[in-house]
Order: C-alpha cells, then sequence, then structure tokens
C-alpha cells in the first residue's frame, strides 16, 4: 500500500490527460489513481470497475507500456511514466481480497438478481470480449447466457495465459462476479456445432447474439519437418498444460518434456511458452526469431523476465526445416541467419536472408507461436453471414455483422489482438446492441 501511495503521488494531473485516451476502454485513470494517493483503495477499485470488467486482468496482461503508459507527460520530462499497469493491479487485488476477507467472515452477500421476464441475449466464448460484454448487458438489464465450448469459462485468460501470469483464481473471482449479477454460464457447447447460432433466435428466443469466439486456429509455417512428433503449436502446448492439468505429475494429460525446447515466435505467447517449458524442466530454452529484438511484439516486461529465468534469445534467425532421428521424432532445427531490409507494411524492417549462412540448433521440442487465425466453426456455420479477410466476421462501425441481431468482436474481428482491445470490443457492442433492442422496442 505505501509504495502503492508513493507511485500514485507521482501523477501529475494533467488538464489533458493523454492516459486516459491512450486506454481502449476509457478508464478514468487520473481519478483512480488519485484515490490511490488518498489510501481510499475500494474508491480507486470501483472507478476502474465503472469502465473496466476485468481490472485484475488487465493490471496483470496489458501492454500498458504501449497503451496508457505510453502517453504519460513524464516521458516529456525524461522520466518514466506512473506505473498505472501496477496501480491498476494493486487496486483491483486489495478490492478482492476485501470481499474475500467478506465472505470468509460469513457477511450476508446480496441475492443474485432473477432473470424472469429481462430480454435474453446469448454470448458465444468466454474469453476477455464474451466476459466484458456479458457484464456491461447484465448491468443494463438483460438476461444474459453465455456459451462456452470448453469446460471450463475464461476462453483465452484460462488457456493461453500460464498461471504464473494471470492466476486462475483471480479469473475466477471475475467470472462469479459475474454469476452475482444474474449471469449464466453453459459449458462444454459448441455454438455452430452442439447447438447453431439460428437455435438461439429461433428456438431459444435469444433477442440477440454476440459472437466472441476468438482466434484459436494456430498458424504454421509450412516447412518441411512441420508435422514431425515433437512440434507442436503454442495454443496446443499452453492449452494441456493451463487448462488440462498437464503439468501435474500425477494427470494423464500427455505433455512433451523436453531437454532442448525451441520456440519460433516474438510474441508474448511465445514468451508464455518458453517459459512455461523452462518450468516443466527443460535444460535449454530458446526463442527464435527472424528480426532484431527492437521489433519484437512482445512486451518489454516479458521479454526483461524470460531473460532473467534463463531464456535464451536466438534473432535474426528463421526456420527453413526440421530434422528427425530414427523414430520420427525432431531433433535439429535447421536455421536460415538473417538480416534486417526495408520497411514492410508494419513499418518493421523486413528480415532478409542471407545467402549460404545456415546452422543447426539441437532440439527435442518445437513449439511454434506465430500467431493465431479466427476459429472457424461460427463463422462458417451462420448462413448468409459475411466474412472479412483471413475468416473474420465483417463487422462495421457499431460491431454489428451482415445479420442484423448478430455482433461480433474481439479476435474473431480483429485476428489475434491483445485482452483489453477485445473488451472494448465487447464494451462497445453492449452499448450499440442495447440501443438498437431498445430502438426497436
Amino acid at each position: 500500500a505505501e509504495m502503492a501511495q508513493l507511485e500514485a503521488k507521482r501523477c501529475l494531473d494533467c488538464a489533458n490527460p493523454g492516459c486516459v485516451e491512450g486506454c481502449p476502454v476509457g478508464i478514468d485513470i487520473p481519478r483512480f489513481v488519485k484515490h490511490i494517493e488518498k489510501g481510499e483503495f475500494m474508491q480507486a477499485a470501483r472507478t476502474l470497475k465503472e469502465t473496466s470488467a476485468l481490472p485484475a486482468v488487465c493490471g496483470r496482461v496489458c501492454p500498458q507500456e504501449k497503451q496508457c503508459e505510453s502517453r504519460c507527460i513524464h516521458h516529456k520530462m525524461s522520466s518514466k511514466p506512473v506505473a498505472v499497469g501496477y496501480l491498476e493491479r494493486f487496486a483491483a487485488d486489495f478490492e478482492r481480497n476485501e470481499i474475500l476477507k467478506m465472505q470468509s467472515a460469513d457477511v450476508q452477500q446480496p441475492a443474485v438478481p432473477g432473470n424472469e421476464g429481462k430480454k435474453r441475449v446469448a454470448v458465444v466464448g468466454s474469453g476477455p470480449a464474451g466476459l466484458s460484454f456479458a457484464g456491461e448487458m447484465a448491468k443494463r438489464g438483460y438476461a444474459v447466457t453465455v456459451f462456452e465450448a470448453l469446460h471450463e469459462i475464461g476462453g483465452v485468460l484460462k488457456y493461453g495465459i500460464p498461471e504464473f501470469r494471470l492466476p486462475n483464481e483471480i479469473v475466477d473471482f471475475e467470472i462469479n462476479n459475474l454469476r452475482a449479477v444474474g449471469v449464466e454460464f453453459v459449458k462444454d457447447c459448441i455454438i455452430g456445432k452442439t447447438e447453431s447460432v439460428e437455435d438461439l433466435f429461433e428456438k431459444q428466443g435469444y433477442s440477440g447474439v454476440f459472437v466472441a469466439s476468438g482466434a484459436g486456429l494456430p498458424n504454421f509455417m509450412g516447412i518441411p519437418g512441420e508435422n514431425a512428433t515433437g512440434v507442436l503449436s503454442s495454443n496446443e502446448y499452453l492449452t494441456r498444460v493451463n487448462l488440462m492439468d498437464a503439468s501435474n505429475p500425477a494427470s494423464d494429460t500427455p505433455v512433451p518434456l523436453a531437454k532442448h525446447v525451441a520456440v519460433i515466435g516474438g510474441g508474448n505467447t511465445a514468451m508464455d511458452s518458453v517459459r512455461t517449458a523452462l518450468r516443466l524442466g527443460a535444460e535449454t530454452a530458446t526463442i527464435i526469431y527472424r528480426r532484431s529484438e527492437e521489433e519484437m511484439p512482445a512486451r518489454i516486461e516479458e521479454v526483461h523476465h524470460a531473460k532473467q529465468e534463463g531464456v535464451r534469445f536466438l534473432t535474426l534467425h528463421n526456420p527453413i526445416r526440421y530434422e528427425t532421428d530414427e523414430k520420427g521424432h525432431v531433433c535439429h532445427v535447421v536455421l536460415q541467419k538473417m538480416e534486417l531490409g526495408e520497411p514492410d507494411a508494419s513499418g518493421r524492417r523486413r528480415p532478409v536472408p542471407i545467402e549460404g549462412a545456415v546452422e543447426t540448433l539441437e532440439a527435442d521440442l518445437v513449439i511454434v507461436s506465430i500467431g493465431v487465425s479466427p476459429n472457424p466453426i461460427v463463422p462458417n456455420s451462420v448462413k448468409g453471414l459475411e466474412l472479412g479477410r483471413k475468416g473474420t466476421i465483417a463487422v462495421d462501425e457499431h460491431l454489428q455483422s451482415s445479420i442484423p441481431a448478430l455482433y461480433a468482436g474481439g479476435d474473431i474481428v480483429r485476428g489475434g489482438a491483445t485482452v483489453i482491445l477485445a473488451m472494448g470490443d465487447g464494451k462497445h457492442a453492449a452499448k450499440e446492441m442495447d440501443e438498437k433492442l431498445r430502438a426497436k422496442e
């Protein structure tokens, strides 16, 4: 608490706070920081909750250095920005601990509101976009049902982000908060297979559907040896460990426990994968990235933590094939050395192969983490639904699809993006759907 108050005092109460403009959900950052400075920690948490459905999550996984903190006026004075992310995490954790104390002291909790007579809306997917939308619609007086394909609620927050970065108890606490305001959850239900979107409208009588099914389809490079045993996507690796208890020695979920792990990619998911591999006993864990470290999309903090933990970084290298042993198991990654050329469409300098510069790295597990594509089940199952590039759902500025009562947001619209952008979509879609349904009335 003392550290948080000291940090909060650094906020200069700007007349035009750039930090708020940099936040995808528009949190009133100066107000919540001022509450922390005064020691009003519960008020700080309530201020966060006015605009953000999952502050304890955002405080841990948001790229603040590219968003709110990047606009802090301290940058102009050549000093560190106010640590908005850490302050957000502090306030949300303080509130959670206070509520848990009340629950353990058996303080009477308010009854869960009934949903009788309310207009009903459905949510497909329980990741950040879906949870954000569900919370907003519940606040607006709707009966909300969230349909989740897997056996646990939380989407990418559960299957994609390791426990050491985002503990499950924090995600579960936020989900229970939604249950407390009447949101219902249906697990093991694949919309597009178990039930169709048409069923939700016609048979079950939902007035609106928000699709937040994410981008869980892994991308691969299409190079020789990619089908070898021991080459898998970061999605599969992290899902086995995070959601299927594979890190528990007593568990029967198979997960490769390797000596020499190579992770292909330089994003946050690559950092999660390589740090997980070290925790599961790898002797060496190496990030292989085709550009330089400056171009890495991962958060600076994640790269720093990976280095602290002993991860090796092999930048300006790109796999061109995988070699296998006599049993068909990967044993080497053959790498092409690269140099940086002219900038490409992303603004980053394009990696160019150096002719004849090839080397071989020993590896008995390769985790490919080069991005994801949208889950195709929902988009492909809805007749007349207009799709965007790479199988995303096409939406207008209101996040409305070509089917009037069907809205979509998060990675199913954006491709692989951040938790906070997905939450912003959920919030935006709730406002738009609510306005449309009220106008219809």
